[in-house]
């Protein structure tokens, strides 16, 4: 696994902090709920991504059809 993906996960997450922070300041609790779960979703693609090429792995390395 590369360090590069879980560096490009935790920027994600630090910019919807600061983001859900920014806008919660301004009084905007709705966008920020929503770009939190516009980040949520983003991460959770590039797991699903992820767990994807493992299982095409071992299908690969057991020869399963």
């Amino acid at each position: 696994m590369n360090i590069d993906l879980i560096f490009k996960i935790a920027s994600i997450g630090i910019l919807l902090g600061i983001l859900h922070i920014v806008l919660d300041k301004a009084g905007k609790e709705e966008f920020a709920h929503i770009v939190n779960l516009v980040g949520v979703i983003i991460v959770f693609t590039v797991v699903i991504g992820l767990i994807s090429k493992l299982f095409n792995s071992i299908k690969t390395i057991f020869q399963l059809y």
